[in-house]
């Protein structure tokens, strides 16, 4: 496995960032340390493009004919190695130096089959996959987790479609559709598609949280769907005003904090031991801790609205965006993935190499990354991490230069379930030279 080949340009016309792109991309297939005919390739577009989503992939998919598969979505924004496009047109790409039998491209017509099915018919199996899906679909949490089911390892990753206006799915597989389903064109909208890799991809993946929690965690005593009535038996709107140390008789104050306030929920586990322990006064949420809008108060009921159900145990926190915890904890995940990328024992030499002077010349670890895919949340993107393209300035000091491209999307999708306000971050990994 060579690094994956990748580009990303922004111009009005999308036929010319798409030029922008191909030169790109073909600069590095010719160097040595690329790929040089790579056969599934990522795209992203931001929603500038939607409407020309068809013709962008027959466009690249023409320029391109060693290229038989294609996955992406849109977004809001999309990010490359260092850069990212947030509200403006533009489109990233990356070609991955993976062979045909190492993955499946799959969508509404060609779904991904079970693991049983998948290895009696074809020897494929998957074992993770990325996953792209419309926020519209019904269902969406336990189609995610079917996805998962039908991966050996039951880790999916992957994101939501960003866009204001059309939402579009790239999923072009050389495998073929269901029968019946007629040729498709690579464009879909609605539902889930993407692409399953097999066990022989070595895949390093991690979350990171952008919010942190204001308060400790408390357990849901009494619910109606998504309406909180009592936390620790107390009702859950008196927890909230004192927490926040607001009042609803001064709605000019009470609004901007209940408009910052989310809510961190933790689903109970049959197996789980219930704990009084939680997250501390400005600690840090694990991945087990999905964020949701708080979307309403019920001041006859003393309720709070969120904005996904919280069956009675849940475990639920009131929490905030917050610039400085997403930075520090995008910095965690990232050196976590570093530290599981280097070798237990280091040779002589590369320990030298570590410690030499010129860091950009020494053989680091991070070079056994070919490529990576960041999908973080659409209120992460832009100016919160305090300048453009900061977000994705923290992952390249982190990684180092390593080919990544990547969208600002609707929800954040990692494990078997979706998420909000996260990062996800996932690097394809090659053995040490």
């Amino acid at each position: 496995m060579k690094l994956f080949p990748y580009a990303h340009a922004t111009h009005p016309q999308w036929r010319m960032a798409a030029a922008l792109v191909l030169a790109q991309l073909r600069g590095q297939m010719a160097l040595p340390d690329y790929a040089k005919a790579p056969s599934l390739a990522l795209l992203y577009i931001t929603d500038h493009y939607a409407a020309d989503a068809q013709a962008i992939l027959e466009h690249l998919g023409a320029e391109l004919p060693e290229v038989t598969d294609w996955v992406g979505t849109v977004g809001v924004g999309v990010s490359a190695n260092n850069v990212e496009y947030f509200d403006e047109p533009a489109l990233s790409v990356m070609l991955c130096d993976l062979s045909p039998d190492q993955y499946r491209v799959f969508s509404g017509v060609a779904p991904l089959a079970t693991s049983g099915r998948a290895a009696g018919a074809t020897g494929f199996v998957a074992h993770t996959a990325l996953v792209h899906a419309d926020g519209g679909t019904p269902e969406l949490n336990e189609l995610i987790a079917e996805v998962a089911d039908r991966t050996t390892s039951g880790y999916v990753f992957g994101g939501l479609a960003g866009s204001r206006g059309k939402s579009v799915q790239f999923s072009l597989g050389s495998a073929g559709n269901l029968q019946g389903q007629g040729a498709a064109g690579g464009v879909f909208h609605g539902g889930l598609s993407g692409v399953a890799f097999g066990p022989d991809v070595g895949i390093v993946s991690r979350v990171t949280q952008g919010a942190q929690p204001v308060d400790k965690q408390r357990t849901v005593t009494e619910s109606d769907g998504n309406l909180v009535l009592k936390l620790d038996g107390e009702p859950a709107l008196d927890v909230l005003l004192r927490e926040l140390d607001i009042s609803l008789e001064q709605p000019e104050r009470a609004m901007p904090r209940l408009r910052a306030t989310l809510v961190g929920l933790t689903q109970p586990h049959p197996d789980a031991v219930p704990t009084a322990s939680g997250p501390k006064l400005r600690g840090q949420f694990g991945t087990d801790v999905v964020v949701r809008h708080l979307i309403g108060l019920d001041p006859g009921r003393r309720g709070v609205a969120i904005g996904d159900v919280a069956p009675e145990g849940t475990r639920l926190a009131f929490c905030e965006r917050n610039v400085q915890a997403a930075r520090s904890d995008l910095m965690r995940v990232c050196s976590e993935v570093r530290e599981e990328l280097e070798p237990e024992e280091l040779s002589l030499s590369m320990a030298s190499a570590l410690t030499a002077a010129d860091h950009e010349a020494a053989p680091h670890p991070a070079r056994r990354i070919a490529g990576a895919i960041y999908v973080s949340c659409a209120g992460r993107g832009g100016p919160h991490f305090g300048s453009p393209s900061a977000e994705l300035q923290v992952v390249r000091r982190a990684l180092g230069d390593v080919p990544l491209v990547g969208f600002f999307a609707g929800g954040e999708i990692a494990h078997h379930r979706l998420y909000g306000y996260t990062g996800v971050l996932t690097v394809f990994t090659m053995p040490a030279p």
